[in-house]
């Protein structure tokens, strides 16, 4: 107590203050370190962006009816580098010759419908041309788009844990190496 007192009468005069240059070498030091963790996140934050941009797809693939699917991607989600309707009909192409070549579970017809109507029109046109199909082409064709979106953000998923397996076998936290990455980068 009574050292307590002494140093409160002496206004303090006993602490010793660092160097402003010993700091600054830490904090390079500590920021070269920073960095060094920050980047063995890269690939990780990558994989986050593309899982949340697949989710978001597959929000609005499921709330959306096909006709209105292309416009509301467009809209939802602006890239001007994308045209969600030329990409979903592709994926639609692919997938029916899969299933038409590979599982012989389709007539060729529809495939060939398929390619030459738009994207928006395939479900009025397959209606249209047999009409004695007793499934429905719309939840068909929605179940297309939703098990790819699905397959993709399993992917993705896989990479993420890969990612921080990888991290947990050098000794680190994902956790504290996302920190950092998000903390160098600021975006905290």
């Amino acid at each position: 107590m009574d050292a307590l007192k002494d140093f409160l009468e002496d206004g303090g005069e006993g602490l010793v203050k660092e160097e402003p240059t010993a700091k600054k070498k830490i904090n390079n030091n500590t920021n070269e370190k920073n960095m060094e963790l920050a980047n063995m996140w890269n690939d990780a934050a990558e994989y986050e962006e593309e899982l949340e941009a697949f989710e978001k797809e597959l929000a609005i693939v499921n709330a959306n009816n096909l006709k209105n699917l292309a416009t509301a991607l467009t809209q939802e989600l602006p890239d001007e580098q994308r045209n969600y309707t030329q990409e979903l009909k592709s994926v639609l192409v692919a997938i029916w010759t899969y299933k038409v070549e590979t599982e012989n579970t389709h007539p060729i017809e529809q495939l060939n419908l398929i390619k030459e109507t738009e994207f928006c029109d395939v479900v009025e046109k397959m209606v249209t041309i047999e009409p004695s199909y007793e499934g429905n082409f719309e939840a068909d064709v929605k179940s297309v788009l939703v098990n790819r979106l699905e397959m993709l953000i399993s992917i993705k998923k896989e990479h993420l844990k890969e990612e921080e397996d990888e991290l947990y076998i050098a000794g680190l936290k994902p956790s504290f190496v996302k920190r950092m990455y998000k903390k160098v980068h600021g975006l905290i």
